[in-house]
């Protein structure tokens, strides 16, 4: 089977990681091997799984450095039975370089990630990822303003002040928005 490499990407709330979760299942009833990986600093729901708004998970290691992949397989003993999932890719460093060269060894990737921050700063780790994909889905959240697809994540908090590293959150933090609706667009 030739490998793949599938992006979920979206605004916050946008299902990206049930999406994860379900090609996860998927490769699991194929009976093929899946190792997922989790951002470190991401603390929401589950420490050691990688978890939906809605509760569903499954085991991932905790890595800060994409790196730190290895740590947990060898490249000797993977083929194209083996599937690495990674979610909330943008948390993690060298993403970038340590994906591709998975995927050129043969391994399957799925990887979940918003691909802008709540500034519109699209996050450059993973428009390095964008090329090698096979596959790329954008995954709407609604507009809490309205019913309409929101594309766009607002932060309820003064962005411009919160260190980098206090900016993890969800519901209370951020929102899905519109186009209408998203601040950044509609300020004069």
């Amino acid at each position: 089977m030739n490998p793949y490499f599938v992006m979920y990407v979206g605004p916050m709330f946008g299902a990206k990681t049930t999406r994860t979760m379900a090609a996860i299942d998927r490769e699991i009833y194929r009976k093929r091997k899946v190792i997922a990986f989790k951002a470190q600093r991401d603390k929401r729901y589950n420490e050691s799984a990688i978890t939906t708004h809605t509760g569903a998970s499954y085991p991932a290691y905790c890595i800060e450095d994409a790196s730190q992949i290895f740590d947990y397989i060898d490249l000797e003993d993977y083929n194209s039975n083996t599937i690495v999932a990674v979610d909330e890719a943008f948390m993690i460093s060298n993403v970038e370089n340590v994906l591709p060269k998975l995927f050129k060894k043969g391994i399957s990737i799925i990887v979940s990630s918003i691909q802008r921050d709540a500034e519109e700063v699209p996050f450059y780790s993973v428009m390095k990822l964008m090329p090698w994909a096979t596959k790329i889905e954008v995954c709407p959240a609604v507009c809490t303003m309205c019913d309409q697809d929101a594309y766009y994540t607002e932060a309820l908090f003064d962005i411009v002040n919160t260190p980098v590293e206090e900016r993890v959150g969800g519901k209370d933090m951020y929102e899905p928005r519109c186009f209408k609706h998203y601040t950044n667009f509609n300020t004069k």
